[in-house]
């Protein structure tokens, strides 16, 4: 992978980050009321921040297609594009089960998967300079990968039945 398309999604990868964190944090602290609601509200109805994530998305899609922009522009809208890539899947859970809660495991697992690939397309180099230790590694790395996912599965299972019914209970309370 060539420098230039490393260096944007560094930013999409840095903007994806940032925004999840940023959108968990909000939420809870909403939730829990140690912050006023800032929920968007049409009506009785909460518009919730996956909406402002697919707008982002398209918007960026466009500019992309429509201006083909470089330099700042190329930044301005790889950054834009991450931010828009975390609040849509922050909530994919939601798109899985219309009305369901968001302390779903589906919208965290979406985000660990975008974000490692995101992760991975920053760090990895191109195939055609891959060495015969490159692919050892990449095969290393694999099995690593597989025994990682098993235990992050059973210690999350762990960890849902412990923590899952708090969040549940704070979001059963929480504005809406």
């Amino acid at each position: 992978m060539d420098f230039a398309i490393q260096r944007v999604i560094r930013k999409v990868f840095a903007a994806f980050v940032a925004t999840f964190l940023a959108a968990r944090i909000v939420v809870l602290l909403i939730m829990t009321r140690r912050i006023p609601d800032l929920y968007v509200h049409a009506g009785s109805t909460h518009i919730h921040h996956l909406n402002y994530g697919i707008f982002l998305l398209a918007g960026v899609g466009a500019y992309l297609l429509l201006g083909r922009p470089t330099g700042r522009g190329l930044s301005a809208a790889a950054i834009v594009y991450g931010i828009g890539l975390a609040l849509t899947f922050d909530e994919f859970g939601m798109w899985l089960h219309l009305g369901g809660g968001y302390w779903t495991r589906a919208s965290f697992d979406a985000v660990v998967v975008i974000g490692g690939l995101l992760a991975l397309a920053v760090a990895a180099p191109v195939l055609k300079q891959f060495r015969p230790h490159h692919w050892i590694t990449a095969a290393a790395l694999a099995v690593a990968v597989v025994v990682f996912v098993f235990l992050l599965v059973e210690t999350l299972r762990f960890a849902g039945e412990v923590v899952l019914p708090a969040l549940e209970q704070i979001e059963s309370v929480a504005p809406r």
